[in-house]
């Protein structure tokens, strides 16, 4: 199940790229518009930045605003940022794998099987869809 950081973060991506303006978005105004709590945005804008999607500026004029191209940001990236991995077991996971406890053969493990499976559609999903895909939906 996805987060509601995860959902809010996409949620205020989205919002951020519709602007197509390198002038930075005031959390604020993301707040508002997006109907979520300004301290919790707050965090989740700051791990974005942390992890090179958004860049931030301070004062006057200041903000959030993408560091790359709305086209450039694939949903799996975001989701890696926020959610952490996207494979459901850690032993099926690319980036973060770790072996199972209860788990002597993960080559005969029917649950490993299927949990590749679901992880190379899900990837399959999320890597094939970007920022932009979302900006001109309502």
């Amino acid at each position: 199940m996805l987060s509601k950081k995860t959902k809010y973060g996409l949620k205020a991506l989205t919002y951020i790229a519709r602007k197509k303006s390198d002038k930075p978005v005031l959390i604020s105004e993301i707040a508002k518009n997006e109907n979520i709590s300004q301290k919790f945005l707050e965090s989740i804008l700051l791990t974005l930045r942390k992890n090179g999607i958004l860049g931030s500026k301070k004062g006057k004029g200041g903000g959030y605003y993408l560091l790359k191209k709305a086209e450039d940001i694939t949903m799996a990236s975001i989701i890696r940022v926020l959610e952490g991995p996207i494979a459901m077991l850690p032993c099926v996971s690319l980036n973060f794998y770790e072996k199972c406890d209860d788990c002597p053969d993960e080559d005969a493990c029917t649950v490993h099987g299927l949990m590749i499976e679901v992880r190379d559609n899900t990837l399959r999903v999320l890597e094939n869809k970007v920022l932009s895909d979302f900006v001109d939906q309502e």
